[in-house]
């Protein structure tokens, strides 16, 4: 898969770690932002009483 993404990737080296690096960043962002607090809505241990 890595092979895939890094063959698909325009430019020369340089370019292409760059661009990986921005994808990177952006799935982790999406993942922070997004993806991540919608699961914790849905997570039983968020009703704690004590």
């Amino acid at each position: 898969m890595y092979g895939y993404l890094w063959g698909a990737l325009p430019g020369p080296r340089s370019v292409k770690a760059l661009l990986a690096i921005v994808l990177l960043v952006a799935v982790v962002l999406l993942l922070m932002e997004v993806v991540f607090p919608w699961v914790s809505e849905h997570m039983p241990y968020s009703d704690v009483t004590v």
